[in-house]
Order: C-alpha cells, then sequence, then structure tokens
C-alpha cells in the first residue's frame, strides 16, 4: 500500500497541473480529487514511514477491529450471501495471523503499543471468544441465523475464525504485554502531530487549539449551569445528570430502545427534508441497529454501500445495560443519522458518480465528518430541535464530552499543564487519571464509557480533537458564505452544496466552504 502511495504521488507530481487546457485543471471534479490524493497519501505515508502501522492496537479501529466489522456489512438475505460469510469466516485465521505477524515486527523493533491498549483489547477479545461470558462466542453466535444446508460448513468455519481470535488474545497476554511493560501511554509531539494531520488533515497549531478549548470549556459550562437549573431548580450540572440517569425518560429493553432511536432519525427525515435539506430516495433509508458485544463505548455509524443494497446504519453499543436515559441520546443520534454522518455520507454516496469512487471511500478525512456531524448537533440545536431542558442538556455534554477531548488529548499526549484559571486541578500536568476526573466531574459519563474515552485518547492519537476543530470550520465556512452571498445565501441550497462535495482536510474545507 506504501507503494502503491508513492507512485500515486509521482503519478499526481507529473501532471501539468496549472494550464487551463490540463484535464485536471480544467475539471474542478478532477482537482478536488487530486488535492485530497497528495493531501491523504502524504499523511498516511508519513505514518507508515514512521512504523506506527506496526503498533496499531487500540480498543477501536485497529485492524482486528476491521476483520470482525466486515461481517456487520455483509448481505445476509440469501443462501449465496450465506455462502460468501463461510468464505470470508475462513479467511479470518490468516488474516489474524498476518496482523499478529506486523505486531511482531513493532516488538522486534521497539515499536509498541501501551500496556494500557493491550488490556483494553484483551477485554474485548475475551467478550468476542465468549471467555467472557462462558458463551460460544460472537462468530458462532453471528452464523446461527444462517441457512440449515449451510449449517456444518458456518459453525466450522465460525468455529476456525473464534479459535484463531483466542490465539491472538493468548499471545497478545502471554507474549505482547510483558513486551509492552514501560511504553508510556502518551506519544510526544513528533508521533502527536503525525497523527494528527492523518485525522484531521491539517497541520494542527495544538497551542492554539489547547487555549481554545479551554475558552469554549468555560463558555459550555456556564450554559450547561443554567441548563442544569431548568431541569431540577438549584441543582448542579453533575446533579442534574444524576437525576435525569435516575428519574429521566428512559427506554427498557434493546429492541425496544433500537426502535426508539429509529423514531428519532424517522423524524427528523420528515421534519427537515424540504426546508433545510432535499433528503430524497436512499438518503431516506437509515436504520438503527445495537452494536455487536466487545465494540468500544461510543456509538457509531456505517455507511451504505455504493449501490445503497446496504442502507446506513447507527449502532448503539450496550454495556451490558438493559435500561437507557434518553436525555443524551436525542442530540447523539441527530449526529450518528440525521443530519449527521448519514446525511453527509450517503449523500457523497449519491453523488459518486460526480466525484470519484477514492472521495467517497478511502478518502475521507475524519474531521471534516465529525466536524459535521458536530454541527448537525448544533444546527437542530439553533432549529430549536432541543427546546427540551433534559434534551438540551444532553445537547451541551456532548459537547463538552468534543471540548474535553481537545483539552485532553493534547494535555496528555503533550504533557501539557493545566491552566491557572481552569478550576481544575490548576498548574498539574495531564495524566490518564485527571483526564478520567475531568469527564466524571464536568460530562458525567458512567465509568465504563470515562474508560474508553480515555484509552481512545491514547491509544489514537490526534482523532479526537477533529470533531470541535471540524466544527469550527464548517461553522466558520458557513458565515462566510452568508456574509460573501448577503441576501442571496439559503441555507439549504448552501447544506446541500457543503454535503455533495466530498471530503477535504481542515486546512481547504473552510475556504472551500466559503466558496459555496
Amino acid at each position: 500500500m506504501a507503494d502503491l502511495a508513492r507512485e500515486t504521488l509521482q503519478a499526481l507530481d507529473r501532471l501539468p497541473g496549472r494550464a487551463a487546457a490540463d484535464p485536471v485543471a480544467a475539471d474542478p471534479a478532477e482537482a478536488a480529487c487530486a488535492q485530497l490524493l497528495r493531501e491523504r497519501l502524504a499523511a498516511q505515508l508519513a505514518v507508515h514511514d514512521a512504523g506506527d502501522h506496526v503498533r496499531a492496537l487500540r480498543n477501536t479501529a485497529s485492524p482486528i477491529h476491521y476483520v470482525r466489522s466486515i461481517f456487520t456489512l455483509m448481505p445476509t438475505t440469501s443462501e449465496e450471501d450465506w455462502a460468501v460469510v463461510a468464505g470470508r469466516l475462513r479467511a479470518v485465521p490468516g488474516a489474524v495471523a498476518g496482523y499478529r505477524r506486523t505486531l511482531e515486527q513493532g516488538v522486534g523493533r521497539g515499536l509498541l503499543s501501551a500496556p494500557r491498549q493491550v488490556e483494553s483489547v484483551l477485554a474485548q477479545l475475551d467478550a468476542w471468544t465468549g471467555r467472557a461470558d462462558g458463551g460460544a462466542g460472537w462468530f458462532a453466535g453471528f452464523v446461527a441465523d444462517g441457512p440449515e444446508r449451510l449449517r456444518s460448513e458456518l459453525d466450522s468455519a465460525a468455529l476456525g475464525a473464534t479459535a484463531a481470535v483466542g490465539e491472538l488474545r493468548d499471545w497478545l497476554h502471554g507474549d505482547y504485554l510483558p513486551a509492552a511493560a514501560g511504553v508510556p501511554d502518551a506519544v510526544g509531539r513528533e508521533r502527536y502531530l503525525r497523527s494528527a494531520r492523518l485525522a484531521t488533515g491539517s497541520n494542527v497549531d495544538v497551542a492554539e487549539a489547547y487555549d481554545w478549548a479551554w475558552e469554549e470549556f468555560h463558555r459550555t459550562l456556564a450554559e450547561m449551569r443554567v441548563e442544569a437549573g431548568r431541569v431540577l431548580p438549584g441543582a448542579g450540572v453533575v446533579e442534574a445528570m444524576e437525576f435525569l440517569n435516575e428519574h429521566g425518560h428512559a427506554i427498557k429493553g434493546e429492541e425496544a430502545v433500537r426502535d426508539w432511536l429509529q423514531q428519532v432519525m424517522d423524524e427528523a427525515i420528515e421534519r427537515l427534508d424540504g426546508t433545510h435539506f432535499d433528503i430524497v430516495g436512499p438518503l431516506r433509508q437509515v436504520e438503527s441497529r445495537i452494536a455487536p458485544a466487545g465494540s468500544a463505548a461510543a456509538p457509531f455509524y456505517s455507511g451504505p454501500s455504493l449501490d445503497f443494497t446496504r442502507p446506513g446504519r447507527t449502532y448503539l453499543p450496550t454495556l451490558g445495560r438493559d435500561t437507557f436515559p434518553t436525555w443524551q441520546l436525542v442530540s447523539t443520534w441527530y449526529h450518528e443519522g440525521v443530519p449527521g454522518h448519514h446525511l453527509q455520507l450517503a449523500r457523497w454516496t449519491a453523488v459518486a458518480d460526480q466525484l470519484s469512487r477514492y472521495q467517497v471511500t478511502l478518502g475521507k478525512v475524519s474531521a471534516n465528518v465529525e466536524g459535521w456531524a458536530l454541527y448537525a448537533e448544533r444546527l437542530m440545536d439553533d432549529l430549536g430541535f432541543l427546546t427540551d431542558p433534559a434534551h438540551r442538556l444532553g445537547y451541551l455534554t456532548k459537547q463538552m464530552l468534543r471540548i474535553i477531548r481537545v483539552i485532553t488529548d493534547i494535555g496528555m499526549h503533550l504533557r501539557l499543564a493545566i491552566p491557572a484559571d481552569s478550576g481544575f486541578h490548576p498548574g498539574e500536568t495531564w495524566t490518564p487519571e485527571l483526564a478520567d476526573r475531568f469527564l466524571a466531574e464536568y460530562q458525567g459519563s458512567p465509568a465504563a464509557r470515562r474508560a474508553s474515552e480515555v484509552n481512545r485518547y491514547l491509544g489514537w492519537p490526534g482523532q479526537a480533537i477533529g470533531y470541535k476543530l471540524g466544527e469550527r470550520a464548517w461553522l466558520r465556512g458557513r458565515e462566510a458564505a452568508r456574509h460573501r452571498l448577503g441576501a442571496d445565501f439559503d441555507l439549504k441550497t448552501w447544506h446541500m452544496k457543503a454535503i455533495s462535495q466530498g471530503s477535504y482536510g481542515l486546512d481547504d474545507l473552510e475556504a472551500n466552504l466559503a466558496g459555496l
């Protein structure tokens, strides 16, 4: 893949690129794809050349997670579909072995993930293999609905996949974890900036971002205090959160909460279509699902297939719960579903013939996508969808989560001091323990979610800052377009242009949005 990236960059460099007659310069769509290719491939090569891929082990979005997620995307409606599933299950042991060989290279080169990441993945693999609950494991459960004619083949393939994952788990525990002893959680400035470039498409000014996030922290905290008083007169923020968790509206049962979240998205489609977006055809199809056991704690979205035979899907991790307070879920599903991830990524797929397959698949920039989804939450607040005090406090706590991500992600990896006027452990240097306490005091996440969040920041440096920095770019781009067009600015027109232009890194996104 690295060789292909270098060859592609060399081919791009051979293009004239500036002459009006040149096909890339003459076609804005070609120019946009070339711009994205140059930025993405250069950022990916920097990560590869530093050897970061040989220590790709964390609690989310590492190669072993992608191996399993493939199956959640596959069609399973016909016997032919299940035959393909069986074939792909038989390929799991080889894929897992290849991943292990990559990690072994990292051990040999002294490039390892920290013990915290290893331990979090061990717990996940225990859930996948059934060791955590004494069951048959996730793969066996996945094939249980397959056709009887393929029962023996499916069960055998699932057993082989489970065994391969179990062997990886044992090697991680017995060999990798001892070798990782002493590897620090923080990655340092050089690796952090390299990883942040990959996640944001920008050479992030981390000092500016850290200071700006503290400003956002104090501003949002003031709003949260007001909203907490509306939820429970006289209550502080954490007290209001605890009240909503214990006495607020809640859904009992996985099927019931899945159906309720589906209703949230369906209602958003009906109310936004024709007013602030044109939500037509396959964009109207999005499914609510429960995340498979052993997932990270955060909800997530998977986009539709290029032909829309698989719709976009949102996933809620249950973490063993059976009762689900809804006060935080409304804005979260505006983020994951409509008008957030689903509307943007399904729209990209719908206009793929005007863009390119690269732009709508491999070329995604995380901060662009997450920035849009956070912008979507704010848009729904601005449009009056979150006037209920509980729902609005839920929205503000999610904003605060993304602000805390900027502060703690940069703070932990660069070992920064907490500002003297912060009101939280002033002058101390950020540690994982302080990050956990910060989340508990100002965002109210339960312990399991906090642990998953902190592990994620430490294992995926630079990704978590893209939500708020991306939202800032989207908001600035919109206001620049509004200023440029004056009375001719139309929000629905701008929205549809904005979600039809494909992905850009943050170095380019704001200017492109301003010109729409």
